[in-house]
């Protein structure tokens, strides 16, 4: 069987291995169980910035997860007066 034929019999019943996750897929799942952070706010702002293309994923859970740390970071970029001048040390869980 070549490589431009589509499984057949049998071994179309077999998934292929999944795609390598992305790097916004690899953050939204390692932040969603972040509690506490204490970084600089540009840090905190590029994070958003990198889990929000996961907000379209086909995966229903990476979207949740990455809806899920955008808020929570949002959160904390939004409380006012909590931040010094370049570092944010906020509960986001």
């Amino acid at each position: 069987m070549t490589d431009s034929q589509p499984p057949r019999g049998i071994t179309a019943l077999i998934p292929g291995a999944p795609a390598p996750a992305t790097p916004g897929e690899r953050a939204a799942s390692q932040l969603v169980h972040l509690r506490t952070a204490e970084v600089p706010l540009p840090l905190l702002a590029a994070a958003v910035e990198l889990i929000a293309p996961q907000l379209e994923s086909e995966d229903p859970l990476t979207r949740a997860a990455a809806a899920d740390v955008r808020a929570r970071l949002l959160a904390v970029l939004a409380v006012p007066g909590d931040a010094g001048p370049r570092a944010a040390r906020a509960g986001i869980g």
